[in-house]
């Protein structure tokens, strides 16, 4: 368990970066690009393509922070978050805060003047979202926290899709509706390994409320529903055979480790289901945009 300090030392560059969460940032750019080649025929426009991906990389990186800001209590009584930089007293709330608000802001003007209005509002609301309703609030107090809290985790897709047509459209939804369903089944895992850390810091998560049994099955179903989810794409026209190939290839993969943790006694196969959910994200989207590109019908 760490302390935080009234006084923080000179805070250096790695400490502010850190507050950015880079591997989050960079799975919520990846889907937005991947949104933005989607939207259209050929190949987006590069300097509103560029534009985008900065902004939006910038409100990822400011909701980032945020939660950094709002977490920091519980984050010194957990293993996994302990030597993040507000509980290793690296950075002060304050600096925290000027941090994200400047990154947010900075956000906002790039979206607004070179990308388009509709997207820095979309991308604004994505943020509050993700940094205050959910981790200030849905996460404290309902084991349902990461389903509802999900809408903002999907969000990045449609910002892609919108940055680059001024418009959303229904497929770019249905990107969205793939990580919404996607992503209970990635997080739970991760909160069935972590679950006594949990219990400590009296977060209701799913299996400190409900149980690991009754968190298990909510994996298996979720990912069901996630292999049926995945489908549409295919079905509604979207894309062709080589994503339909990836889907039900990388879906079966899924539901492989979602039946074994469902039938396992104890919990050894949670981060391995976490892990394999990540790949499974990677591969869907980049199959999705490879067939976007090379289309084969039947």
């Amino acid at each position: 368990m760490t302390t935080t300090l009234e006084s923080a030392p000179s805070a250096t560059w790695r400490s502010y970066l850190a507050l950015c969460k880079p591997r989050v940032v960079g799975a919520i750019v990846f889907t937005a690009v991947i949104g933005m080649f989607l939207a259209v025929p050929g190949l987006p426009p590069l300097d509103v393509s560029l534009w985008a991906a900065l902004g939006i990389a910038l409100a990822a990186a400011s909701a980032a922070a945020l939660n950094h800001v709002f977490d920091r209590e519980i984050d010194g009584e957990m293993a996994r978050t302990e030597d993040r930089p507000l509980p290793q007293a690296k950075l002060r709330p304050r600096q925290a805060n000027i941090f994200a608000g400047m990154l947010g802001a900075l956000s906002m003007f790039i979206l607004a003047v070179f990308v388009n209005v509709l997207t820095a509002a979309l991308t604004f609301f994505s943020l509050i979202g993700y940094a205050v309703i959910y981790t200030r609030y849905l996460k404290r107090v309902t084991p349902q926290n990461i389903v509802i809290g999900g809408a903002a985790g999907a969000a990045p897709p449609v910002l892609g899709w919108c940055a680059v047509t001024g418009s959303v459209h229904p497929h770019a939804l249905l990107l969205a509706l793939l990580i919404f369903v996607w992503t209970p089944p990635h997080f739970w895992p991760l909160a069935l390994a972590k679950q006594n850390e949990y219990e400590r810091i009296q977060m209701p998560m799913l299996p400190v409320i409900y149980g690991e049994e009754l968190t298990k099955l909510h994996i298996l179903l979720y990912t069901i529903l996630l292999f049926i989810v995945s489908l549409l794409p295919y079905l509604t026209g979207m894309s062709g055979l080589i994503y339909l190939t990836a889907a039900v290839g990388f879906g079966t993969g899924f539901l492989y480790y979602a039946i074994r943790l469902k039938r396992a006694p104890d919990n050894k196969l949670a981060m391995p289901t976490f892990g394999y959910s990540l790949l499974y994200l990677i591969g869907i989207f980049s199959a999705l945009l490879v067939d976007h590109y090379v289309r084969l019908t039947p």
